[in-house]
């Protein structure tokens, strides 16, 4: 793996402090990553899921960020953290560098979700990601009966300002998956508090608020 002059990386090892508790969408994702393997974590924010598969699971790699706060937070907490859009791609890493590569709540904010993932499963044998769904009840009651751009809890802007260019429902995104000849490995939905409920495997695509998706080529 090469990494740019003006990419941002620091290696530090832990202390032997306990790993953090996760919110229950980060617990679901790290149990599908194997111990001691190696992950990439795509806008890992402050690193929290990265330094909780440092502690818990043994596993080795680094987060990719844009924000310079969140960069400090996870050099402070011993992470391997490179500076990065990544709306440029994953050129900096080589084919099958990693086992897993992670996106939480970052697809639909890229210029090109298609070809990330693409690069994704180019450097990863599996990629997980998770995104709102732009197909839950209340965001299509409120389009209906407002006749104006949701926002809720897992869509909190207005339509003028939010990062969030490239929305989807769970439909969307397992028809690209199609399209790809990818396989879905693992699938589950959560509510706005990231937990899992029997009605919203039943009918993910209306009562489901935020995906989580495990794939592979």
């Amino acid at each position: 793996m090469s990494i740019s002059t003006n990419a941002l990386a620091k290696e530090a090892s832990f202390t032997d402090e306990r790993a953090a508790p996760l919110r229950q969408d980060l617990n679901i994702i790290q149990n599908w990553i194997s111990p001691n393997s190696q992950v990439l974590d795509l806008g890992c924010g402050e690193g929290d899921l990265l330094a909780h598969l440092k502690h818990a699971r043994g596993c080795k790699g680094y987060g990719m960020e844009i924000h310079p706060d969140s960069i400090v937070t996870c050099i402070e907490k011993g992470l391997n953290v490179i500076e990065h859009d990544l709306n440029h791609g994953l050129r900096h890493f080589k084919d099958n560098s990693v086992d897993t590569v992670i996106m939480t709540q970052a697809l639909q904010a890229v210029s090109r979700p298609d070809r990330l993932l693409d690069d994704m499963l180019r450097v990863g044998q599996e990629a997980i990601i998770t995104f709102p769904n732009f197909g839950y009840w209340r965001t299509r009651l409120y389009l209906l009966s407002k006749g104006k751009m949701p926002m809720s809890k897992t869509l909190p802007y207005n339509w003028y300002d939010t990062p969030n260019i490239h929305l989807c429902t769970f439909r969307d995104f397992e028809t690209l998956c199609q399209q790809k000849s990818l396989k879905i490995l693992d699938r589950t939905v959560v509510n706005k508090n990231h937990r899992e409920k029997l009605s919203i495997r039943l009918w993910p695509n209306l009562l489901g608020e935020i995906a989580i998706y495990r794939v592979t080529r």
